[in-house]
């Protein structure tokens, strides 16, 4: 039994040294291959028109088709008329716009990673609230054998976590500003 563990311990202890540095860099590399794109083309359909006349500045004009996805009630009960909702509505859609666009390449970039996760946590907590909520989606259950929108979302903030917990790790900015050190080996 003596040996097994040994081995075991041979085996695995260059891993876990590697772990510490890698897991958060992994962890961003999973979230840029599978939801950079996602959160971007989703912010991409609240200000182009998808007519091909996009312009620079057309980011600062959201599309009608924004207040249908972030407040579908509100929008259907102001007959699908932005005039009749208020600043409040146009704020949160600016701010939930740019959130879409700007915290994925924070992540990505390995800045402010920490915050940023910790921002991406609350986006997706308030768009899985939303998609129950304002667009009826039957968010399924833990534990079950099936598989919906309560497990696709817990996969993603645990991701994040990872990140606000871990900080960015190896090949960041955070790093190079001192904002995620190395990791401190820990004795044995």
């Amino acid at each position: 039994m003596d040996r097994l563990l040994s081995l075991h311990r041979a085996l695995f202890a260059p891993v876990e040294r590697l772990g510490d540095a890698l897991i958060p860099l992994l962890t961003r590399l999973v979230f840029a291959a599978t939801l950079l794109g996602y959160y971007w083309a989703s912010a991409g359909t609240k200000v182009w028109d998808r007519k091909g006349e996009e312009g620079l500045f057309d980011v600062f004009t959201l599309e009608s088709g924004v207040y249908a996805q972030m407040f579908p009630k509100a929008f259907e009960a102001a007959s699908y008329n932005t005039d009749n909702l208020g600043f409040v509505y146009d704020l949160v859609a600016y701010a939930g716009t740019v959130a879409e666009w700007l915290l994925p390449l924070l992540i990505l970039l390995g800045l402010f990673t920490r915050l940023a996760a910790l921002g991406m946590i609350g986006f997706v907590t308030v768009q899985t609230l939303v998609d129950m909520t304002g667009h009826g989606a039957d968010p399924g259950a833990l534990f079950d054998a099936r598989y919906g929108l309560i497990d696709e979302r817990t996969l993603w903030i645990f991701a994040l976590l990872l990140l606000v917990i871990r900080g960015a790790g190896a090949l960041s900015i955070d790093r190079l500003l001192g904002l995620n050190p190395p990791a401190r080996p820990v004795a044995a």
